[in-house]
């Protein structure tokens, strides 16, 4: 006996006397039945790999547009980082141009007042012992407590800043 389905079928054939064409008929009916069912079957499964195809395309879009949304944010992100650092240099060196001048400022006012004669300490009392140099009296600058006049001492304050740019401090 034959072990492969089309020589089953021709060994039944010649088995049967009668009613073979009916056994035919039935074997044929099953294989053609089997053929339409693997064909269904293969269809399906040609239209599910298709569809899962057709959903990872559109998820490799989302994610390119989300890349490309995240990649805008970074590079604007940067921007503004390195705007900032720009201000925050001239800021610092401001500040330290302002921490210079008011150390000399200090050491001034230290050396005035080791200079100058140092008179009682004036109490809330003495409101007009202050000389502010309005007067035509010729007194030193110095008031009273010992510092400086602020209103004839001006001229030594209106010096400008220096200006620094953000240009100055790339690398």
């Amino acid at each position: 006996m034959a072990t492969s389905s089309g020589n089953s079928i021709s060994t039944a054939q010649i088995q049967s006397s009668g009613g073979g064409s009916e056994e035919v008929g039935v074997m044929d009916l099953r294989k053609r039945k089997r053929m339409q069912s693997n064909r269904d079957s293969a269809r399906r499964s040609r239209m599910r790999k298709q569809q899962h195809l057709d959903d990872l395309m559109a998820q490799v879009n989302q994610i390119r547009k989300e890349n490309h949304q995240i990649m805008t944010s970074i590079s604007a992100t940067n921007q503004q980082y390195v705007s900032v650092e720009a201000e925050n240099s001239i800021l610092r060196a401001q500040m330290c141009e302002l921490r210079q001048r008011l150390q000399s400022l200090n050491q001034i006012i230290h050396c005035i007042n080791t200079i100058a004669p140092q008179p009682p300490a004036a109490t809330s009392f003495d409101i007009g012992v202050f000389d502010y140099g309005f007067g035509d009296d010729d007194d030193d600058d110095v008031l009273q407590t010992g510092l400086i006049d602020p209103w004839n001492n001006v001229g030594y304050l209106n010096q400008q800043p220096i200006m620094a740019s953000a240009d100055m401090f790339r690398y």
